[in-house]
């Protein structure tokens, strides 16, 4: 039952690098350009664009 409640470091250890480069990431002002490389992407996949 332990095994299951307790997640391993090496997780929360990539969890919290994560978190650090997407909030790097947002400082940066990156979080425009993701999104419309996303809205371009979603385009061509349906046919509009």
């Amino acid at each position: 039952m332990k095994k299951i409640v307790c997640a391993p470091r090496g997780g929360i250890c990539l969890a919290a690098i994560g978190l650090v480069m997407m909030g790097f990431g947002i400082l940066r002002g990156e979080v425009p350009v993701v999104l419309e490389k996303a809205i371009n992407i979603c385009m061509e996949c349906i046919g509009i664009g």
